[in-house]
């Protein structure tokens, strides 16, 4: 019987190796990995065209380094049981702050820069192009909304705050075509690209790209994550613009979060502690609607962002629980220019790695390693939370965000929405639509020829094929389900309170 090809013939004394022991394997396996991908980028960026070659070769270096610090397992680097309690000073008290007197206000906006995360597509809603785009409010988008605050702002006050838009691969060519239309209004508005990197498959560790041509191969390259702001913030070259400025402060948030509006207090407060307050991030109550938000804690003696993607599976349910962790965090921001220019400079900037795990449709199972702009706290001197009013959160991330945002809750002056004294709770009611009639914004507007009046809503289910008239009224807990192949039509005029309604129109009290 003849032997396989890969072995030797004859005897195999003096040819046998000792196995590995497994740390040495796996330092093998490490340096093999981060080899294999430095050859694979430096055939990557060999595909580029000369005058994009310098960017190209610069965004796998970041890659690059991204991608050792997965490897050599610093990505996801809590201890479960080490998690200590929050100190008493480790939240501010927003209630507690002063107003800022209004001769000094203007000085106050001298200082601060605002930044909108501008990255994200509207494709879980069903639209096209920049989420920034999508009609939230009389036919106003999120980025309308967002330049008609700043515009009123700096009316009011007489002052110059400029605009941030921090966009990504996706949503930069749209977004640049649809800012030409703010020409007329007087707000400065910049833009900024964050990195593209390639993602990888997930056994091989290696990227799927096999050109630089981003646009002809969009699957194979991803945003990666909000935390890449800082060094792609630096690269443009507007920090060094704003600092030069004398601007000390940016405001950092989501654009489809509506209640991420400047803050005269919270900017009043950063500016006062500028010296021992580098970094502030604005968190809120949980509720049910939220349990997955990213939540402080105390680690090694130094405040942290813990986010799900974090937490050993054993204890997703402590995470979520509102009594050990009644915080989230809203992604709303205030950092000191300053410190960001000195932390890249003396390259401390350090966040943990979030790796998200996607599969394509041919069963292709990917990976993008990913950082949250927020995890960079720890890197800061000072940093500290403050709790805020709810009505600071106010993102639109599904269609039931948008019914809320779209209905009389809310009302809207100068691009920013206040919720109307006439809604007798704080709180906004939780809403669930059914995704396969409802998760697309065109079908979601064809059922809702006008927004329910949901002033004394509390809670509202939809599930199935049900369509509203015109000036309906929800109160309390209203449940409404149409089964399989039924069909429910709500009368313009009806008013539904604590009930449930099923399909065949049998309205119950609940």
């Amino acid at each position: 019987m003849s032997s396989a090809p890969w072995r030797t013939r004859g005897p195999a004394r003096g040819h046998q190796r000792s196995p590995s022991d497994s740390q040495a394997f796996k330092e093998r396996t490490k340096r093999d990995a981060l080899a294999d991908l430095e050859h694979e980028l430096a055939r990557i960026s060999l595909t580029a065209e000369d005058f994009e070659k310098q960017a190209i070769e610069q965004q796998n270096e970041g890659f690059k380094k991204l991608f050792e610090r997965f490897i050599e397992g610093s990505g996801s680097s809590f201890n479960w049981d080490k998690i200590q309690k929050l100190p008493d000073d480790a939240i501010k008290d927003y209630d507690a702050l002063p107003e800022p007197a209004s001769e000094e206000i203007k000085a106050l906006l001298s200082k601060l820069v605002v930044v909108k995360l501008n990255g994200g597509l509207g494709t879980s809603m069903g639209c096209h192009g920049p989420k920034s785009v999508i009609s939230v409010r009389n036919g106003l988008t999120f980025l309308d909304l967002t330049v008609q605050q700043i515009e009123a702002l700096n009316k009011q006050y007489g002052s110059n705050v400029p605009l941030v838009l921090m966009n990504s691969f996706n949503t930069n060519e749209d977004t640049h075509k649809i800012i030409k239309k703010y020409k007329g209004i007087d707000i400065e508005i910049h833009t900024f690209n964050q990195s593209c990197f390639p993602r990888i498959d997930k056994e091989s560790l290696l990227p799927i790209a096999k050109h630089s041509k981003i646009n002809e191969d969009l699957d194979a390259w991803y945003p990666p994550g909000h935390g890449d702001f800082y060094e792609s913030f630096h690269k443009s070259g507007l920090l060094e613009v704003f600092l030069k400025q004398g601007r000390e402060y940016c405001f950092i948030s989501n654009i489809d979060n509506l209640g991420a509006t400047v803050d005269l207090k919270i900017l009043r407060l950063v500016l006062e502690k500028s010296n021992e307050m580098e970094f502030l991030m604005e968190v809120t109550d949980k509720t049910r609607a939220d349990v997955k938000g990213g939540t402080l804690i105390q680690y090694e003696n130094k405040l942290r962002l813990l986010e799900i993607a974090q937490v050993p599976k054993e204890h997703t349910e402590d995470f979520k629980s509102v009594k050990t962790f009644k915080y989230f965090n809203t992604n709303n921001l205030w950092i000191k220019l300053s410190a960001i220019d000195r932390v890249l400079r003396e390259d401390a900037l350090d966040m943990e790695i979030i790796v998200n795990a996607k599969t394509f449709e041919n069963g292709l199972n990917v990976i993008q390693l990913e950082t949250a702009v927020g995890a960079a706290m720890k890197t800061f001197n000072g940093s500290s939370g403050i709790h805020v009013p709810r009505s600071r959160f106010l993102p639109v991330k599904k269609t039931s965000d948008l019914m809320l945002v779209m209905s009389n809750l809310y009302t809207l002056r100068n691009g920013s929405l206040t919720m109307s004294p006439e809604r007798m709770f704080p709180t906004t009611p939780l809403v669930k639509l059914g995704d396969s009639h409802f998760s697309k914004v065109k079908d979601f507007l064809n059922r809702f020829p006008t927004i329910p009046d949901l002033l004394e809503l509390d809670h509202l289910t939809i599930s199935g094929d049900v369509t509203f008239g015109r000036k309906v009224t929800l109160k309390g807990t209203v449940i409404i389900i149409a089964n399989q192949g039924e069909r429910i039509d709500l009368p313009s005029g009806t008013i539904l309170e604590n009930k449930i309604v099923s399909g065949n129109m049998r309205i119950m009290d609940h």
